[in-house]
């Protein structure tokens, strides 16, 4: 089918819930076509997913020879893939162990649940989340976030969460009640705007859940796997989490999620606590050590560091020449770009110039390019969004 088809498709049999632009058939490293060879250069990575690129090569071979073998057993069996996959993951974080499932809202509903049980017998099953904050869409997920527009209609939002400011130490304390069993923060803010977290406020929230015997738990789904030039957001700062989600790039588009969890937590559920019948199957978990394999070799968790330093020196030569272009903030490739107008305009002006990059609320452009993307691509981006900024702004000061 050629673009309008699809358009045409769409509209008729899939609903709403996105506001889809272009029509995507094919995708190699940081390039995407549509179905009529048009040429963009993607700087969403499917929302922070192929961080490794479009269609790496090591990652459609493990599939393409996993689903020749076993595609799925279901976790009444043991599979070889979900163990490798589990170890790699623990020693690569808090030598704990793992739960897998299918999305970083499921990570983050399992990673709720486990915190519950382990407060139960104290009363305790509140959680505090931030303002800004996102953990999902599940109606469990859409109370743990602290937006008001993402639970609009939804009502009754499930109890269990209340809400503290991002980055203020002394919010979180005054929500802490006798209910309190858990923190859960993201390193770096991504639906929210990309706000990182100050090491000041990470290492106090470390402190303070030690000090009142709470559990600090981090949503790791859009900024773990290299994304910020660490493996792991929170290693941004010197502590560890209780536990942490992660979901988006683990397996390259293969959907999966995980939950991580310290020894402290790894044996709180039990047989019948919680389950998926999809996660960690033979599939995905062979996509995901693939992924694993990538970044390690390619060594993409320090080109994330530094691809992302020369990026954002790029970026803010825009807010040198835009009253416009207000800041540049973010960490590794996952970057922000705030406008004083709309983000959106923006986006649209680059998608013109062959550039596809995302917003992350109303005046924030979202930049998430695969980790391994190469600097003549960078430098090829941001002429694209000078070109952008000129046709919308003028020729700047």
């Amino acid at each position: 089918m050629n673009s309008k088809e699809i358009v045409e498709k769409y509209n008729q049999f899939v609903m709403h819930t996105y506001a889809p632009t272009v029509a995507l058939s094919e995708g190699k490293g940081c390039k995407v076509r549509n179905p009529e060879g048009g040429s963009y250069l993607d700087f969403t990575s499917g929302i922070s997913v192929h961080n490794v690129g479009h269609c790496h090569p090591k990652v459609v071979k493990a599939i393409q020879d996993q689903a020749t073998k076993l595609g799925h057993s279901s976790n009444l069996f043991f599979n070889e893939n979900q163990a490798l996959l589990a170890e790699r993951l623990s020693h690569l974080t808090l030598d704990g162990k793992c739960f897998f499932c299918n999305s970083g809202a499921e990570a983050n509903e399992a990673m709720i649940k486990l915190a519950r049980l382990w407060g139960h017998e104290k009363g305790k099953y509140e959680v505090i989340t931030m303002v800004q904050s996102f953990h999902g869409r599940t109606l469990g997920m859409i109370a743990a976030t602290g937006q008001v527009k993402v639970q609009n209609g939804f009502e009754p939002i499930p109890i269990g969460f209340a809400y503290a400011e991002f980055n203020n130490l002394e919010s979180v304390k005054a929500a802490i009640t006798d209910r309190t069993v858990a923190v859960l923060v993201e390193a770096v803010q991504g639906e929210g705007g990309i706000h990182p977290a100050t090491e000041e406020f990470m290492v106090g929230l470390r402190q303070l859940c030690d000090e009142k015997e709470l559990l600090l738990l981090c949503d790791e789904v859009q900024c773990g796997m290299g994304r910020t030039g660490k493996w792991w957001g929170w290693q941004h700062y010197p502590i560890k989490p209780d536990a942490f989600s992660i979901a988006k790039s683990l397996a390259d588009g293969v959907p999966m999620g995980a939950l991580v969890a310290s020894p402290k937590l790894s044996d709180v559920f039990k047989p019948g606590n919680h389950a998926s019948t999809f996660g960690g199957n033979p599939l995905a978990s062979a996509a995901a050590l693939a992924v694993l394999d990538v970044i390690e070799q390619e060594n993409l968790v320090k080109q994330a560091e530094t691809m992302g330093n020369l990026f954002r020196e790029g970026l803010k030569l825009f807010v040198e020449k835009y009253q416009q272009v207000l800041e540049i903030r973010g960490e590794g490739l996952l970057i922000g770009m705030v406008v004083q107008g709309r983000a959106k305009e923006v986006v649209d002006a680059c998608r013109d110039m062959g550039l596809l990059c995302c917003v992350a609320g109303e005046h924030v452009v979202r930049f998430l390019p695969p980790l391994n993307v190469k600097e003549d691509e960078m430098v090829e981006a941001l002429e694209m969004i000078g070109d952008a900024l000129d046709e919308l702004y003028g020729n700047g000061e």
